[in-house]
C-alpha cells in the first residue's frame, strides 16, 4: 500500500511538472513569436493561413477506399470510401494545396509545419502507419474531433521535419457532407468547407458553384489555438492531481501525452 502511494505521489508530481514545463514554453513562444511578427517583413502569408486555418493531408497518405488502401493524391471524384456516419459514400472534389517557401535559404514558418502522429500514437496500431497532416486538421479520438495542433508533445505527435523540401503538396476531400475517414488506419475529418485557397478551387466552382459557407461539422471540433487558452488548459491539468476541472480536451491531451511517455524506450 504505501508502494502503491508513493507510485501515486510520483505520477501526480510528474503530471504537474509536466504541464507547468509546458506553460513555460508555451509562454517563451509566445514571446518569441511577438517580437518577430514585430520585426520580420518576410513572412509568407500562404504558410501562416495554411497552418493556421487548413486541414489537410500531406502527399502519400494513404485512404481507406472500398477497394483497399490508395495513396491520396491517386483517388478521384467517385471513388467510394467507408465513412463513420454515412456508410460507404462517394468523392465529391478533392482539394490540392501547394505551398512553397518564399525564401528558399530560410527554414519553414512554424504555423506551416504540418504534424506527424507516430504510429499507435492514438491507440495499439492507430494510425497503422506514420500519419503526416496539416496542424488544423482534426482526428477523431475518444469520441470527439480534435486539432492535431494542439495534441503536440514532441515525441509521438510532433511537427514534421520538412526543412529539405522547398514545397509541401497536401490534398483533401469533400464528400457531400463532413463525415469522418479512415487515412492510415485513424479515424480523419474530412473537408468541412470549400475555399479559393486550393490551387484546382476553380474545378470545384466549375462543377458546383459557390460554396457552401454555413455546413455544419458531423461533431464539435475541439482546439486551443491562443496561448492563453493553452495557458489556461495547462493549468487545468497541472492542478487535475488534487482538483479535477479538466475539459474533454484536455483530458485527451494528458492521455495521449501519458501515452508517450509509456511507449518511449526506456533508458
Amino acid at each position: 500500500m504505501v508502494r502503491v502511494d508513493r507510485e501515486s505521489r510520483f505520477a501526480q508530481a510528474q503530471t504537474t511538472r509536466r504541464n507547468i514545463m509546458a506553460i513555460g514554453v508555451i509562454a517563451g513562444a509566445a514571446i518569441v513569436a511577438r517580437a518577430r511578427s514585430a520585426n520580420a517583413k518576410d513572412k509568407d502569408e500562404k504558410e501562416k493561413h495554411h497552418g493556421r486555418n487548413s486541414a489537410c493531408f500531406l502527399k502519400g497518405t494513404k485512404i481507406q477506399t472500398a477497394l483497399g488502401e490508395r495513396n491520396i493524391e491517386d483517388l478521384a471524384i467517385g471513388d467510394l470510401l467507408p465513412t463513420a456516419f454515412g456508410g460507404m459514400r462517394p468523392i465529391q472534389w478533392i482539394g490540392r494545396y501547394r505551398y512553397q517557401k518564399s525564401d528558399p535559404t530560410k527554414p519553414w514558418g512554424k504555423h506551416a509545419l504540418p504534424v506527424r502522429v507516430a504510429r499507435s500514437a492514438l491507440a495499439p496500431d492507430v494510425p497503422h502507419s506514420d500519419l503526416v497532416l496539416s496542424q488544423g486538421h482534426a482526428l477523431y479520438i475518444d469520441g470527439a474531433l480534435v486539432q492535431v495542433g494542439g495534441l503536440i508533445n514532441g515525441t509521438t505527435i510532433a511537427l514534421h521535419a520538412a526543412e529539405e523540401f522547398d514545397e509541401l503538396e497536401f490534398f483533401h476531400i469533400k464528400i457531400e457532407t463532413h463525415d469522418l475517414i479512415f487515412a492510415e488506419g485513424a479515424l480523419c475529418e474530412t473537408l468541412l468547407s470549400v475555399d479559393e485557397n486550393a490551387n484546382n478551387f476553380a474545378d470545384y466552382y466549375r462543377r458546383y458553384g459557390t460554396p457552401q459557407t454555413e455546413e455544419q461539422p458531423c461533431l464539435p471540433i475541439l482546439s486551443y489555438n491562443s496561448g492563453r487558452s493553452q495557458i489556461r488548459s495547462r493549468l487545468r491539468s497541472a492542478i487535475s492531481p488534487w482538483y479535477d476541472r479538466r475539459h474533454q480536451f484536455d483530458i485527451i491531451r494528458d492521455r495521449l501525452e501519458e501515452r508517450a511517455l509509456a511507449l518511449a524506450p526506456a533508458g
